[in-house]
């Protein structure tokens, strides 16, 4: 679960992204990064957990499988949250989940406000 509070320096330390940035708040350009798959990097299955004010619409559900990845937007049987999954290269499990999260950051139009709750990542 993600909580400032709950973290101790370790846990933020392991959760921050080559950029500074905590993966739980995502990052574009390990969005990026993260999009070029290298041989050489080790293979992680992504998840983070997410809440919106708003629901988001089943067309734009649908329609995420067709970026440039295995991108997975699913809707749990909780309104308002959802399940942003994809297996990613990246040298780090922290950099795999930002490069994920990453993706709502760069796609606002799916998504224009979340609040991401839980993370996870296990080499593939």
């Amino acid at each position: 679960m993600l909580n400032a509070r709950e973290q101790s320096r370790a846990d933020v330390a392991q959760w921050t992204c080559p950029h500074d940035q905590h993966a739980g708040q995502g990052c574009v350009t390990c969005y990026h990064a993260t999009a070029d798959v290298d041989p050489a990097l080790p293979l992680w299955d992504v998840a983070a957990w997410f809440t919106t004010e708003r629901p988001i619409p089943i067309r734009a559900l649908q329609d995420v499988h067709r970026h440039d990845r295995a991108l997975t937007l699913t809707q749990p049987s909780t309104p308002l949250v959802y399940l942003l999954s994809a297996q990613v290269g990246a040298a780090s499990a922290a950099e795999a989940v930002a490069g994920v999260v990453g993706f709502l950051v760069q796609n606002r139009h799916i998504v224009d406000a979340f609040t991401v709750t839980e993370i996870r990542a296990a080499h593939s």
